[in-house]
């Protein structure tokens, strides 16, 4: 599949954009025009620019408001179209877009249109050029792509044929399988993008809210798998318009692309396979037979398979300073189980939760300042760490290897966008990982011999995202370790809304949450060169009895986050619980919720530099987060971090 991307999905200039794209490995791009108009590059410059960085310029676009007007406003149009012509031609391009008419049609008739087009046709003709006339979703008269369609048909000339726009066809719910009927020379070009679905007046919509494929809501491997039956083969291209994206670093967004662009390949490839049998005029099978595949002229490569992963292995807190951790978690019940032999790093654990120090401080020395604890890594369970880590480094994610001795486990490992590093582990039917026999250094007691530690697991990992790189997140954990957005909420907090996107696996063995804070959260919260962001997040452990956790945690002097008392006389009234168990929960400041298939219990800690815990218990198939609480964390969170900040 050949790749391409149009530049006003990127910040930046020209020429920082053509750049971008040849680092992210695209094909080609589409040149739109106001990014021309705005540069001192000639389009000669651009010409050989792009050549010289192996990139093909497949469309000039946009060519507006031509069809359905008066002759006298179509000798303009006419006049204005010759002129970019002979523009294409010293850029080397031969195909334009043009969109069907907004802002000045005023004659709805197709005979009329179809014959104003021919002759736009025909003068394209003359320069080598090629139209791909494209509906517009808010298009006057024309906004339907078998409408234009059928315009391109009535016209039947050799320059003249159509865009489809995954935006425009499926913001108005048209049916995509009449696509697979069209005359694949007619499609002379075709243009993705996904959005969230949104109630929103369809061109803002578009101006505002695209995003690159996966990272919305619309089914573009259907869309797409019935552009490769129709016999399609030229480039599939981005065209995405979005303010975050165009404020964002452009080689990061140009690589996030990339990166739509390989998963959306692969999801189409298995989409054809999945429906591998296209309905005949006459309602038959028209397709191969079952268990075969059919090849077809746009070949669509795949990723490495990889299943989901199965749990989590371990979650990583960085931090110069640990002394804070290691009581924190001491009171919690986990046991220490020594350092490293050759790494400055510690092991905690309690049941099957393991939780990794590490004192390694990076990027600290450049900074000049220590580093606050932070989380810094999480470990899967995958049936094959190589394999895994092969699909995600064609998904464009960054290795991250860490040194290892000839005798010690070896992580394969990527960097996550907001600069988690991800560690791809070999799970065991037990649940142990081989890999902590390599602790014990400092150990005065062994693990194994302490008595009565209660049992526990990774629940979920709370990761906070960067306003600029949520989206990428999103598709990035998507693509690369198989797991499952599901729908997105959001809560309230004392400086704004949090938006919360949960990922996870089917059976439900990894969860994880991301978080956008607002931006009132993130200033300030900045990392320098080689560190970790600083707002909030957090690890939840699983046990099967919180109050018995809890009662132990108090006693080893556990500071828990104060929950006030409005929370526990609301809670009586919404759910009339027994006043025992309801004076239960107020004396260990336990949070309660429940649904029509569980309960859920937690409580957390205060937090140590940007990390904070949660001890959570689900009780029947309760499957959500305790998220009618969550409000309560962030206002209490707050007020502690504004108690503890000096007074002006």
């Amino acid at each position: 599949m050949r790749t391409g991307i149009a530049t006003v999905c990127l910040s930046g200039t020209l020429r920082e954009k053509l750049q971008a794209c040849a680092v992210a490995g695209f094909d080609g791009i589409e040149i739109f025009e106001q990014d021309l108009v705005t540069s001192p590059l000639s389009p000669e410059d651009v010409r050989k620019m792009a050549a010289d960085l192996g990139l093909s310029l497949d469309l000039y676009q946009p060519f507006r408001d031509f069809d359905s007007v008066p002759e006298e406003l179509l000798a303009a149009n006419l006049r204005r179209a010759e002129a970019k012509f002979r523009l294409m031609s010293r850029l080397g391009m031969d195909t334009v877009l043009v969109c069907s008419n907004v802002g000045t049609a005023s004659i709805d008739d197709d005979d009329l249109r179809a014959a104003q087009l021919s002759r736009l046709a025909g003068l394209a003709a003359d320069h080598g050029v090629k139209v791909a006339y494209e509906a517009l979703a808010w298009g006057r008269y024309v906004n339907d792509y078998e409408h234009a369609h059928r315009l391109v048909q009535t016209v039947d000339h050799p320059n003249l044929g159509t865009c489809l726009d995954s935006f425009h066809i499926l913001s108005r719910d048209w049916d995509t399988a009449p696509i697979e009927s069209f005359n694949p020379d007619k499609i002379f070009f075709v243009q993705v993008a996904d959005a969230p679905k949104l109630s929103l007046d369809v061109l803002s919509w578009s101006r505002h809210y695209r995003v690159f494929p996966g990272e919305g809501q619309f089914d573009l491997a259907k869309f797409l798998g019935h552009v490769v039956r129709a016999g399609y083969s030229g480039p599939v291209s981005l065209e995405v318009f979005n303010d975050v994206f165009r404020q964002s670093d452009v080689e990061r967004t140009a690589v996030d692309a990339m990166r739509s662009l390989i998963w959306l390949e692969e999801q189409s490839a298995k989409w054809l396979d999945a429906n591998p049998t296209a309905a005949g005029p006459d309602g038959r099978s028209a397709g191969p037979a079952p268990g075969t595949r059919r090849r077809y002229p746009m070949e669509l490569a795949t990723l490495p398979q990889v299943a989901e992963p199965a749990g989590f292995n371990f979650a990583e807190v960085r931090a110069a300073d640990t002394a804070a951790l290691e009581t924190l978690l001491g009171q919690l019940g986990f046991a220490f189980n020594g350092r490293h032999r050759t790494k400055n790093v510690q092991l905690w654990t309690m049941g099957h939760a393991r939780v990794i120090i590490n004192e390694e401080s990076a990027g600290a020395e450049s900074s000049g300042t220590a580093t606050a604890p932070a989380i810094s890594a999480v470990g899967f369970d995958v049936d094959s760490p190589v394999i895994a880590a092969a699909r995600a480094q064609q998904l464009k994610a960054p290795a991250v290897p860490r040194k290892s001795q000839a005798d010690e486990e070896i992580f394969q490992g990527f960097a996550a966008p907001d600069s988690t590093e991800i560690f791809l582990c070999q799970g065991s039917p037990d649940g142990t990982a081989a890999w902590t026999r390599e602790f014990g250094e400092g150990l005065e007691l062994p693990a194994a011999g302490r008595a009565g530690a209660p049992g526990a697991v990774i629940d979920h990992v709370n990761l906070a995202q960067p306003w600029q790189h949520f989206d990428e997140a999103v598709l990035f954990y998507t693509s690369a370790l198989a797991l499952e957005p599901q729908p997105y909420a959001e809560v309230a907090s004392p400086t704004g809304l949090v938006r919360s996107q949960v990922m996870l696996t089917r059976d439900r063995g990894v969860r994880l949450v991301l978080n956008l804070a607002p931006l009132l959260q993130q200033e300030g919260a900045a990392a320098g060169p080689g560190q970790r962001r600083s707002y909030q997040e957090h690890i939840a452990f699983a046990v099967d009895d919180l109050v018995a956790t809890a009662r132990a945690a108090q006693a080893r002097g556990l500071d828990f986050l104060r929950i006030p008392e409005n929370y526990y006389e609301d809670l009586e009234a919404r759910f009339d619980l027994e006043p025992a168990f309801l004076a239960t929960l107020r004396e260990l400041n336990l949070l309660y919720d429940r649904d029509a298939d569980g309960e859920f219990l937690h409580f957390y800690t205060a937090t140590v530099g940007s990390v904070f815990f949660e001890m959570v218990e689900r009780r029947g198939a309760y499957d959500g987060y305790g998220a009618p609480n969550a409000p309560v964390r962030h206002a209490v969170q707050y007020d502690h971090l504004h108690q503890l900040k000096p007074t002006p």
